[in-house]
């Protein structure tokens, strides 16, 4: 079939699954390819471009650094190229994302590189929307008709970050793991970043329809190159079905007394909530809350905290006017790629580090998966010791880790760590090897099912608030804060954190400092950056936070982030232990704020970054 120019019109066969598993093909007439069927690779000239280095989550700018000519095809063909040839030429790549403002156009521009650098097959989420622990979930257990496994995997997000024209994308290459490429391969495409002379890409291969499910195939000079969209939410909602009882959590939620609510940010996380909670679960439709995703998170921050959920936080009963309302006994947020979760009681706010703590508390009686028990635990050094203290008491193996998943995928791959989590709304398990919101979400609900399976009928059920404070009457309370300050000049930030590494060398002025601050707070007795070495491989990652500890187990943790786009994030850590169940009832910023204005004067905030007051205060 021609469309008089000479040209076929074919963009191959598209492969279509019938109910009853067979297989039936079907011509596609609907994009122009070459009559000779063959596309064309073609090497474009470029040059190095300046701060393509990735963070602990990929490489993220703003979307107007990313359309400049070369920008993304540089970072790619940098990333082909720091990857051994097997996990490139005849390898088969997930390409996805959690569906921001550019991120159609560039997984078209990354299917026709991968095309010319010889990967055989490439797999995409319908409309280009999986959820990074979706994408690690695809790599790890998604099998093709052919037999075909991912080896790895582009996934572009920025996560947590606001999408739209104006504001953030990202991109990050996941190994066969399904986790984040350790940081040996990172610093490699950083390395390649700044000599790049070239990269190749099938420039004619016609664009792909992602918003259908089926395979295209085309021909390359290296031979057959395929690029198949399909159902975003099926392997997930498979795995989650294998780990978690649906049919008690689904008894749950069909009790009149129990009410839920899921705020998806308008991220990706809608991909897969209705499948999962109200078709899966039983869950009325009114319970989801923003769960279209759109390109630019419908105007708002993805960001699953109690700054940014605004519309959840207030039907929780947590905002600052009195709702007549009576608020849904569970509610829960997600980011924009659906790793981050924020878990709400009725009135009620759990910390993300009271969050894992009390998650690995209950995993062996709650959740079917962990039923034979846990390997270990482990955490970000940022996050609250209240994991610390649970594993103590289960003796369990605990470990604690620098800031980023990777690092805890390490561990799940060597089987030291079943459960994991870190204070900035990350929580997971092994099953896969990124962080996961919706898991965190439906670990919450088994163990409120647990709790409450024989109580459906009862007068009152099990809340979340009581399931907390039943926790911190074994384990004692760990009073937790964190101070984000937000776009901070990135000089001033630096010239903060160094001043704090040269405080450290003197405990006699850190104590007078702290003493002149508030006599109420103990001493400082040690002081230092947080150094790791991985049990696994030995490899040692320096300069991870700056840690003052205190007498009393009180803790002050320093940070610049690696999650924004531009400017510099300055993370204050602040954390008070209570083992005195008498004292756990107390509001967290009044039990913390003698700690508060020691941090602020040790750390000369105010003076460094102009800033009177935190961005964001968690």
């Amino acid at each position: 079939m021609s469309n008089g120019d000479g040209d076929l019109v074919h963009a191959g066969w598209w492969d279509w699954w019938t109910s009853d598993g067979g297989v039936c093909k079907i011509l596609r007439p609907s994009v122009i390819e070459s009559k000779e069927m063959v596309f064309k690779i073609s090497k474009v000239s470029t040059t190095p471009i300046d701060g393509q280095k990735p963070g602990t989550s990929g490489l993220r700018k703003k979307v107007k650094v990313f359309i400049q000519p070369h920008y993304l095809q540089n970072f790619v063909q940098s990333t082909f190229n720091a990857l051994t040839p097997e996990k490139v030429r005849g390898a088969t790549l997930v390409v996805s994302g959690d569906g921001r403002y550019f991120s159609k156009d560039a997984i078209q521009i990354i299917i026709k590189m991968s095309a010319a650098n010889g990967v055989r097959r490439v797999w995409v989420g319908q409309n280009g929307l999986l959820s990074t622990p979706a994408v690690s979930a695809v790599i790890r257990e998604r099998v093709g008709v052919d037999g075909s496994k991912a080896t790895g995997a582009f996934i572009l997000t920025a996560s947590h970050n606001p999408g739209g024209p104006h504001e953030d994308f990202g991109i990050k290459y996941n190994m066969e793991n399904g986790g984040p490429a350790p940081e040996a391969i990172t610093d490699k495409i950083f390395e390649n970043t700044k000599t790049i002379t070239e990269y190749l890409i099938a420039e004619d291969l016609p664009n792909i329809d992602i918003s259908t499910i089926g395979v295209a195939n085309f021909l390359g000079p290296e031979g057959q190159f395929d690029v198949e969209v399909f159902d975003s939410a099926g392997d997930y909602v498979k795995l989650m079905k294998s780990i978690f009882d649906f049919e008690l959590i689904r008894k749950l939620l069909s009790s009149s007394k129990f009410t839920f609510c899921y705020d998806a940010l308008h991220g990706v996380a809608g991909a897969y909530a209705h499948r999962i909670f109200v078709e899966e679960l039983g869950a009325q439709e009114s319970s989801l809350l923003n769960c279209v995703p759109k390109e630019d998170f419908g105007g708002g921050h993805p960001d699953p905290n109690l700054t940014y959920a605004k519309e959840l936080v207030a039907r929780m009963g947590l905002g600052k006017s009195d709702s007549a309302v009576d608020p849904p006994e569970f509610g829960a947020a997600a980011d924009g790629d659906a790793d981050r979760n924020m878990i709400l009681g009725k009135r009620f706010f759990v910390t993300p580090s009271d969050s894992v703590a009390i998650i690995a508390a209950n995993a062996v009686d709650a959740i079917p998966y962990f039923s034979s028990g846990l390997k270990g635990v482990a955490r970000s050094m940022p996050t609250s010791a209240a994991l610390d203290v649970v594993a103590k008491n289960l003796n369990l193996k605990f470990f604690e880790v620098p800031t980023g998943w990777k690092f805890f995928g390490n561990l799940m791959d060597a089987g030291l760590c079943s459960i994991c989590g870190e204070e900035s709304f990350g929580t997971g398990s092994d099953h896969i090897r990124e962080k996961d919101g919706i898991w965190a979400v439906l670990a919450w609900l088994s163990i409120l099912a647990f709790k409450n399976k024989e109580n459906l009928n009862g007068d009152k059920l099990v809340t979340v608030e009581d399931i907390v404070r039943q926790h911190w009457a074994i384990y004692g309370r760990h009073y937790y804060t964190r101070y984000d300050y937000e776009n901070v000049d990135a000089g001033a930030a630096k010239d903060l954190m160094a001043c704090l590494v040269k405080l450290q060398s003197s405990l006699d002025e850190i104590n007078s400092i702290v003493k002149g601050a508030r006599s109420d707070v103990s001493n400082v007795v040690n002081a230092d950056e947080f150094e790791y070495k991985d049990p696994v491989d030995g490899s040692v990652s320096k300069h991870q936070g700056i840690r003052f500890l205190f007498e009393d187990g009180s803790r002050l943790v320093f940070r610049l982030s690696g999650t924004g786009s531009e400017g510099a994030t300055i993370r204050l850590y602040i954390e008070q232990y209570e083992k005195d169940s008498s004292k756990t009832g107390r509001d967290s910023q009044e039990a913390l704020a003698p700690l508060v204005e020691v941090a602020l004067k040790l750390s000369k905030m105010l003076e460094f970054t102009g800033r009177s007051a935190p961005t964001v205060i968690t």
